[in-house]
């Protein structure tokens, strides 16, 4: 948004001295006066428009609420044409363009919504400029009868129907494409920082994969033995609690190398077409049933039931089940986690997880992919690595944002798939 707000901010600066000259030439090609009307109020707006525009470059550096600062801006720019509007003629004015010219930049910045705001405000402005003039409610600027009494009423409603008309389709079509264009640059941001991900996966695989198999088997020499030992020595023992901790360690041990060997070669032997819908609800409802989240955590759903997508069923659940854990252990005290399931695109299914938990900063964020990077005291760091893995395997992909204090927002984009379609198996 900030670049977006420079060129425009920049475009204004450059519309004012395109109208500056432009109306020093026409009215020297007419042997007018530099100081006649409409030329010196034009001069004025043009100056009014430069001071404000330093006023929105001095905001804009400062790079807080720049949301507001697009709507002023958007705003005070339908006033300004308006006025222009007024100056120029009104009813026979040649610059209703520059109404549609504000909504396509409105679209740029505040997307299709804002932009059909604005598109009103301009056709409701511009409506009761020529109301106002026809009934003469306000004067003429120039002195004569901008809306001659003669013309057929119906002919002045029909010319503003065609400029509100005009600025709703503008409206329309631009917000289509703002969003298109942001859904784009999303899309680009999120397949080069997966690619990047996994490259460097790959570099760890072989080795992470052969560690593993490593330690399986000394590992269940180890706990076999240390069964048979323990059947020997009494119960309650030094001995016996000391081969206890050594067993449950033992566990530990195993669900890392699991979770290793998940990591480095997981399968899609067991892939099918999976509604994604009723896996959301499924592990909601037990999530929701979990001692420590049930009383603190409130988890809203926005889903798209008609969504398919061929994966492990297990797999998914893993999925959703480590995301909202994740979400959940973010949150200190009370909070909420939204999951969303749209289609906005026909061949792409975007599921998010977003929470209002404390975030994670700029630093940390960049690593949490990366296997054994953990923030927390017992994790193993495993769990969102192996978390990418299952997704990319399904040729899915994975993003995550977060702002410290405010809360993340992880985006999984999965390939659509028809509810008949058949899984691939690999």
């Amino acid at each position: 948004m900030i670049q977006q707000l420079k060129w425009i901010i920049l475009a204004r600066v450059m519309f004012c001295i395109v109208l500056i000259f432009s109306s020093l030439v026409f009215s020297t090609g007419e042997n007018l006066s530099f100081f006649s009307q409409p030329f010196v109020t034009l001069y004025y707006l043009s100056a009014i428009i430069l001071v404000l525009s330093v006023g929105y470059g001095i905001w804009l550096k400062q790079g807080r609420q720049l949301q507001v600062l697009s709507y002023i801006q958007i705003l005070v720019d339908t006033f300004v044409v308006t006025v222009i509007i007024y100056v120029t003629g009104s009813f026979d004015s040649m610059f209703t363009f520059l109404y549609l010219l504000i909504i396509i930049y409105c679209a740029m910045l505040v997307l299709q919504k804002g932009s059909l705001i604005i598109a009103g405000v301009s056709a409701l402005q511009y409506g009761l400029l020529i109301f106002m003039e026809y009934h003469r409610i306000i004067p003429s600027f120039l002195g004569t009868n901008p809306v001659p009494l003669n013309i057929d009423p119906s002919h002045i409603l029909y010319r503003i129907i065609i400029i509100m008309a005009a600025c709703f389709a503008v409206a329309f079509l631009s917000g289509q494409l703002a969003m298109q264009l942001k859904r784009a640059r999303q899309d680009l941001k999120i397949t080069q920082a997966h690619f990047r991900r996994v490259e460097k996966m790959e570099a760890v695989d072989e080795m992470i994969s052969g560690i593993a198999h490593e330690i399986k088997n000394p590992l269940a020499s180890l706990a076999g033995s240390i069964q048979l030992l323990q059947e020997e020595a009494m119960p309650g023992s030094h001995e016996d609690r000391l081969m206890k901790i050594i067993l449950r360690e033992t566990e530990r041990l195993k669900c890392i190398v699991n979770e290793i060997r998940l990591f480095a070669k997981p399968s899609r032997a067991n892939a099918k077409p999976v509604m994604i819908h009723e896996a959301v609800t499924d592990v909601v409802s037990l999530f929701l049933n979990t001692e420590e989240f049930k009383d603190r955590v409130q988890i809203f759903t926005h889903v798209d039931e008609s969504l398919c997508v061929v994966i492990d069923p297990v797999h998914l659940q893993q999925i959703l089940w480590n995301l909202i854990k994740n979400a959940a252990q973010s949150i200190y005290g009370k909070g909420k986690i939204i999951i969303t399931l749209t289609s906005p695109r026909s061949n792409r299914i975007y599921l998010t997880v977003q929470d209002n938990g404390q975030g994670i900063d700029r630093q940390k964020a960049r690593h949490i992919f990366d296997p054994f990077f953990t923030t927390k005291p017992e994790g193993t760091g495993l769990g969102l690595s192996i978390i990418h893995r299952l997704i990319d395997t399904y040729d899915g992909m994975i993003d995550f944002d977060s702002i410290p204090g405010k809360g993340s927002l992880f985006t999984i984009v999965f390939p659509n798939a028809a509810p008949g379609q058949t899984a691939t198996k690999s």
